[in-house]
């Protein structure tokens, strides 16, 4: 006589339930939707959902249920990308970028260049950090003021002057003018190029090198005319535009902004 037959061993307890992988929905990652036999890559997601495309480039969209897809004919759980930290922002100078910057107070302390293209250069490279600092750059309009400029001033432990001077280098008539400055509260820093514009590096600017100039022709109109560039105010609108960061700018002029920023913001 046949027994009955009663399935499962009833004393065997539960059978574990299949374990379903879960896949990270990466870009690119093909599956199908077992309902309607769409098959298709991930393209991207849209409240909640998951955009499909086929290979004829139809797209269909897709709640992201638990074992609803299929992968080589296997269930399995789409779950989307762990959200990435947000990259670190950089400044032009290369610092960290502080967003929602609010420019602070400025201080007394200041910092003096010998023209307008070297404020505008040093504003292009360094302008967050001055404002985070809350220092300010001033046109000196040439060396040769420098002196009474900084009697005029005043200056204090509290009340600093940093002054890049250009062409700072032993013989030079710049050299000449600073040395007589004696000022504990006044620090002056230069580079070793002509001008201003020569702190560029040239393939920044698109050239292979800084024409040299002849003695007794004036250095910037010296360059537009080497390098057909029309007059200054053209030459000038060219280097500005070649300059996005501190990569585009010889290390002397790096180096010596740098120290005058650390000078003027250096605590009392």
């Amino acid at each position: 006589m046949r027994s009955h037959d009663y399935g499962r061993d009833v004393l065997a307890g539960p059978k574990k339930r299949r374990q379903i992988p879960e896949v990270v929905a990466e870009p690119g990652v093909v599956v199908e939707d077992p309902a309607s036999g769409f098959c298709g890559a991930v393209v991207r997601f849209e409240s909640g959902h998951v955009v499909l495309e086929d290979r004829h480039g139809r797209h269909r969209l897709f709640p992201l249920t638990p074992a609803g897809f299929l992968i080589d004919g296997e269930p399995v759980t789409l779950v989307r990308p762990k959200a990435e930290p947000p990259q670190r922002q950089m400044s032009a100078s290369g610092s960290v970028k502080v967003e929602g910057l609010r420019a602070r107070t400025a201080r007394d302390s200041r910092i003096w260049v010998e023209g307008l293209h070297d404020a505008t250069l040093v504003e292009r490279v360094w302008g967050h950090d001055l404002r985070v600092e809350g220092v300010v750059v001033e046109p000196l309009d040439g060396v040769d003021v420098l002196a009474g400029r900084i009697e005029e001033f005043g200056t204090a432990p509290n009340r600093r002057l940093g002054v890049l001077v250009d062409h700072l280098v032993e013989g030079s008539k710049e050299s000449r003018l600073v040395s007589s400055i004696r000022d504990d509260n006044v620090l002056v820093t230069g580079h070793p190029y002509v001008d201003i514009w020569q702190a560029v590096k040239p393939a920044s600017v698109g050239i292979r090198a800084w024409p040299v100039v002849p003695r007794g022709v004036p250095w910037k109109e010296g360059v537009c005319e080497a390098l057909g560039w029309g007059d200054p105010t053209e030459g000038w609108r060219r280097v500005l535009a070649g300059v996005h960061g501190f990569r585009d700018l010889e290390t002397p002029l790096l180096g010596a902004v740098e120290r005058l920023i650390d000078f003027v913001t250096e605590p009392v």
